[in-house]
């Protein structure tokens, strides 16, 4: 089984727009929240902050009056925000290795600005007759097919994404259940490049210049 990306334009409906902004919204908060959690456990208390801890503190955050809108969308996106911020973080065994010591950047606070992502794994959006429904999402999403997807592919995981500009677009991560391994061979052949002809094989077979 090979694992493909495919990217595709897609123009949401105005409700379906309104529910994916104020994903990519959640998305940004509890991303950045959790950075400043982390961010001030080391450096006020050397402490690291695992993910799941900060999925604890996502658990807490959608019970405060304030942030209650945080479960009027999937919670997938955002806990799949908590695990790409958890991978940008060194582990316990190679903390020396990462930015703790300046060798890398420090993750950077996500910006409205700058448009967002979302991603959905499989609890959290519906394959069906080759259309997407996302969760909270009853229309499928309006997707231009720029490319057709091999019969029997089945997407493992979906992330959409807006532009600065306002363009929205959608990643399908495919599983491909075709064996694409190349067959063994059961000879080798040498090839010379000569000048009468293009190739000559070590088994004389020769192959003409083209014309």
């Amino acid at each position: 089984m090979v694992e493909k990306a495919y990217k595709f334009r897609f123009y949401p409906t105005p409700e379906q727009e309104s529910l994916l902004r104020r994903t990519l919204g959640c998305v940004r908060l509890i991303y950045n929240k959790a950075l400043a959690a982390r961010t001030q456990a080391w450096y006020e208390q050397k402490q690291r902050v695992s993910y799941k801890q900060t999925s604890t503190m996502l658990t807490s955050w959608k019970k405060q009056d304030d942030l209650d809108f945080l479960s009027e969308v999937s919670s997938v996106p955002l806990q799949q925000g908590l695990r790409h911020l958890q991978t940008a973080f060194p582990a316990e065994c190679c903390a020396n290795t990462n930015f703790f010591s300046g060798r890398a950047k420090y993750p950077n606070f996500k910006k409205k600005r700058n448009g967002g992502s979302a991603e959905f794994t499989k609890s959290a959006f519906k394959w069906k007759d080759g259309q997407v429904y996302l969760a909270k999402c009853p229309q499928p999403l309006p997707i231009r097919w720029s490319r057709q997807l091999q019969q029997g592919c089945v997407p493992s995981t979906i992330t959409v994404k807006l532009a600065p500009s306002g363009r929205w677009s959608v990643s399908l991560r495919i599983n491909d259940p075709r064996d694409l391994r190349l067959k063994p061979v059961k000879k080798q052949v040498g090839i010379d490049l000569g000048i009468t002809s293009l190739v000559t094989t070590s088994d004389g077979e020769k192959i003409t210049n083209p014309k």
